[in-house]
């Protein structure tokens, strides 16, 4: 598969972000459900005055309710398009797009790149309070509140036996065709000033639910019903545990997509639609 752009157009990078609140994810549905990809290809498809609808491909797609500060996507315009309305283009679109997601940045995009291909890691933040009055309500929408108290050293020493590349499908939603074999980069847990904890879980891709399941475990240890070393015999069991709690979407933010240096682009994307297994392993899929 080539990342190759057709004759006549130019690939584009936008840098976005939005408050997930409101959209029933990333990806376009069928049934016409608001999402983050349809108000933005619509609003670009407005402002450039074309019949056409150019679609978006994403660093990565995020389920209904979660948020994005550093999201990253790419299109492919024709050159004329591009040549029109590149000086204006961000202007335009902040005056079409709803306050709920805005698109930061528009630049032609370095040979070989592709948002989600090209990728070498994705960053997220998921925001936690166990304050005994609840959660500050000017925060509410980006932070879980958890009535149990949490001990951060037994959330990050339980954290730190599923850093690696493992197969995390006792942690992912199976997706048919897909892999759940993942390289976890970080997963590591502070508390702040104001005494909300952020989990910082960095990782070269995620599978449906990953994020969310990671951090329902290490509550779990943090308010001690579940032992340090529960999270990784999960892992190890390799099958869905029903005890895992995926929570709530609200607290969950994409804040940052990492690519390699512009030479690099082409190379690392070819190499992340290979076959993936562990060692000793026939598992695996694009």
């Amino acid at each position: 598969m080539s990342d190759e752009v057709r004759p006549g157009h130019v690939r584009v990078r936008l840098d976005l972000s939005y408050d997930g609140k409101d959209f029933s994810g990333w990806a376009k549905q069928a049934h016409g459900q608001r999402t983050v990809q349809g108000e933005i290809e619509d609003a670009l498809r407005t402002v450039t005055r074309s019949a056409t609808t150019y679609e978006l491909t994403v660093a990565g797609r995020t389920d209904a309710g979660v948020h994005a500060r550093g999201q990253v996507a790419h299109v492919d315009l024709p050159v004329e398009v591009w040549a029109e309305h590149r000086e204006k283009l961000l202007k335009r679109l902040a005056g079409r797009l709803s306050r709920d997601v805005r698109v930061w940045s528009a630049e032609e995009a370095p040979p070989g790149f592709n948002a989600r291909f090209s990728a070498i890691w994705r960053r997220y933040a998921y925001r936690v309070t166990d304050a005994p009055g609840g959660v500050d309500p000017l925060l509410r929408g980006h932070v879980l509140w958890h009535d149990w108290p949490l001990d951060v050293d037994a959330m990050n020493s339980a954290a730190e036996r599923l850093v690696g590349e493992h197969d995390f499908a006792a942690y992912c939603k199976k997706r048919e065709g897909a892999t759940t074999i993942r390289t976890l980069q970080q997963l590591s847990w502070a508390r702040d000033a104001s005494g909300v904890l952020t989990a910082t879980v960095r990782a070269d891709a995620f599978c449906h639910n990953m994020v969310r399941s990671l951090v329902g475990a290490m509550l779990f240890v943090g308010d001690g019903h579940r032992p340090v070393d529960w999270p990784a015999k999960v892992l190890a069991a390799g099958v869905r545990d029903s005890a895992v709690h995926v929570v709530r979407p609200h607290g969950l933010t994409l804040e940052e997509v990492g690519y390699p240096a512009d030479e690099l682009l082409a190379a690392r994307s070819r190499e992340a639609r290979n076959k993936r297994s562990l060692p000793g392993s026939s598992a695996g899929c694009c």
